[in-house]
């Protein structure tokens, strides 16, 4: 099938195989999603109608109170057998895989993530293991994972990235989604505002770089989002369909990475806050805030580095003195006091890609200036970063850095050496080529509410 210019409801896209302009062939294996009030109800009809005889539901205290105990009684009175287990060790580690493996019924066809976040991700592993295909039943929406099939396990007190499997069907009962507490409706909101700036990244990636680019599924994602946004004042009042929007919205971004083949379509400079601050956290022994919190957050820093950028005027000759002046060993011993532990596997990478290289730096501040006008239309075309921030204080959020333990030497830190987690062209490293990353983060952390400055915060590289 032709890959649709005018983007479809998400159903259409579910376990379809597309021919696209873009050159690639386009698959999400997803085969249902039912997102709406009582949906939960479906769940015996999406069982039979797929062919499944005996189901594994998987729990924990919480979510069991919150939509497991209901689900019980569902399938029961539909007749269809099933077991269904209260996580009692929550670390989501080895230890969470044996006790799994040790209730499961041995006819088991099915699994089923009764949860959201570490369940979705335990059971999603799990299940892939032991070659059975699942579902999952939301308690809330606070990410775009859902359509992941990728996990994130404790193994050897490390969260670690594992493949695993995209779930076959999903379910987003509004009637459930929407008691959840306001932080996690708040982070997946946060999620779902920071695709404004990652499409902007692979926009800018595809006039600067050449970067392969995908026009139907960026206009999949930005209308969509750009509808949830439209709506989004609603979250705080917990209207059902505004909370059944951003659900579909957090999938089908998912189905989008699936679409593509990576996190292109999902994931940017924002994200690279995010990761950022986790490793940061992690090495000090502190818990970062929820992961679409900092998305959230990561989301207003860039709208407002990106004004900061729009007010500026832009002198490509320094930039190339700029770029003539790098020096890898002294950008190595920065990252290794960035990233401490972590600044091998920085260093590694910038080695193999090279981004930071002047030849290539060179080359890119040409096209840039060749295509300026084009490029501020892009920024110009953003959010700004008061209405997000007025979303997501609506909602009691956090959207200043300050409020998530980030603190005026981290952030300055972030702004300058985030850029280097993924090799992926971003907002950041285009204002770092123009040499302007030192002075216009500066500006951001001076013009923050609750002044954000302090005497040790001094600028590092540009």
């Amino acid at each position: 099938m032709k890959m649709p210019k005018i983007p479809e409801d998400l159903s259409f896209y579910l376990n379809q195989r597309f021919v696209c302009d873009c050159g690639k062939e386009h698959y999400a294996p997803l085969r249902a999603v039912r997102v709406g009030s009582g949906v939960l109800d479906e769940l015996p009809s999406i069982i039979r109608l797929m062919g499944y005889q005996s189901l594994y539901l998987i729990s924990d205290p919480v979510t069991y109170q919150i939509a497991g105990e209901r689900c019980v009684h569902i399938l029961e009175n539909a007749g269809i057998p099933h077991k269904i287990t209260k996580l009692t060790h929550l670390g989501f580690d080895e230890a969470t895989l044996g006790e799994l493996t040790i209730q499961m019924p041995k006819d088991c066809d099915l699994v089923i993530a009764v949860g959201t976040g570490a369940i979705n991700d335990v059971t999603r592993y799990f299940s892939f293991k032991l070659n059975r295909p699942f579902f999952t039943i939301a308690t809330a929406a606070p990410m775009d994972g859902f359509a992941s099939s990728i996990a994130a396990i404790q193994t050897n007190h490390l969260k670690t990235t594992y493949e695993a499997q995209t779930p076959t069907a999903i379910i987003g009962d509004t009637d459930i989604l929407k008691n959840a507490p306001y932080p996690m409706i708040a982070a997946g909101l946060g999620d779902l505002l920071g695709k404004f700036t990652c499409l902007c990244d692979w926009k800018l990636s595809r006039v600067i770089n050449g970067e392969h680019y995908c026009e139907n599924i960026v206009e999949m994602v930005e209308v969509c989002v750009r509808k949830v946004l439209s709506s989004a004042e609603g979250a705080k009042d917990r209207n059902p369909e505004t909370l059944g929007a951003i659900m579909e919205g957090l999938v089908l971004t998912g189905v989008a990475m699936s679409l593509y083949g990576n996190s292109r379509p999902a994931s940017g400079c924002e994200h690279h806050m995010s990761h950022y601050w986790e490793m940061m956290f992690e090495q000090a022994g502190k818990r970062p805030a929820p992961h679409g919190i900092q998305v959230g957050v990561g989301t207003v820093l860039i709208l407002k580095l990106v004004e900061a950028l729009r007010t500026y005027e832009v002198d490509f000759a320094a930039a190339r003195v700029f770029a003539q002046q790098y020096d890898q060993s002294s950008w190595e011993a920065e990252i290794r006091e960035a990233y401490g532990p972590a600044a091998h596997g920085v260093i590694e990478m910038e080695l193999s890609s090279g981004k930071n290289a002047v030849d290539s730096h060179l080359v890119r501040i040409d096209v840039m200036e060749q295509h300026w006008d084009e490029i501020l239309a892009m920024l110009s075309a953003l959010p700004s970063s008061n209405h997000v921030m007025s979303l997501l204080s609506s909602l009691e959020a956090p959207c200043l850095p300050n409020q998530i333990g980030i603190d005026a030497i981290m952030l300055k830190n972030t702004f300058l050496y985030c850029k280097e987690v993924r090799n992926r062209y971003t907002i950041l490293q285009m204002i770092w080529d123009l040499g302007l990353l030192d002075h216009l983060s500066n500006k951001v952390i001076e013009n923050l509410p609750d002044s954000f400055v302090e005497a040790n915060s001094e600028p590092k590289i540009g």
